[in-house]
């Protein structure tokens, strides 16, 4: 069993780490709904046995770590793509004539099979910059409530929303 405070709402949790489902990247605060990383969980009970400290304090986010959280709906089931490597990511449908790296499983037909386009790069100072551009989508790419022009690229800041057909995606560092 570990202690562990919410990185987000601070609230105390005591995690079982032994019941933790091998393949799954993080877990929600039951206070908050806010996800907590179970990687970052584990690499922390690695130093806290090293310092002999009782309760472990999660920080909000560790350096080059970003990922797309993709939002529940009648057509999509809730799911989460961590975004940490550099390089291009095509995010679409899953379909089997799809081009996206990035398959969200859905029935969102609203939704092209390679609807954006996200790139991961490093800054000068070592931090990672992640853009977002329409990869010519029919439906369009809706940002933060306005949509992206036809060669509008965006540079993606913590929180940020995304909408590809029906289906909400949230942009987290």
């Amino acid at each position: 069993m570990i202690s562990v405070k919410c990185p987000h709402c601070k609230v105390g949790l005591k995690v079982d780490e032994e019941k933790i489902p091998k393949g799954i990247t993080s877990f929600k605060c039951p206070k908050c709904k806010q996800e907590i990383s179970v990687s970052l969980l584990r690499e922390l009970q690695e130093e806290r046995r090293a310092s002999g400290s009782d309760t472990i304090v999660i920080p909000t986010s560790k350096k080059g770590r970003g990922k797309l959280v993709v939002f529940p709906n009648e057509y999509t089931p809730e799911q989460t793509f961590p975004l940490e490597e550099e390089g291009l990511y095509i995010v679409g449908r899953k379909a089997s004539a799809s081009k996206a790296n990035i398959c969200i499983d859905t029935k969102d037909k609203s939704m092209s099979r390679s609807h954006i386009r996200i790139e991961v790069k490093k800054s000068a100072q070592g931090s990672p910059i992640h853009s977002l551009s329409d990869n010519q989508s029919k439906n369009h790419t809706l940002y933060n409530g306005r949509y992206l022009g036809e060669e509008e690229v965006i540079v993606l800041k913590n929180n940020d929303e995304i909408v590809i057909g029906d289906t909400k995606l949230q942009f987290r560092e």
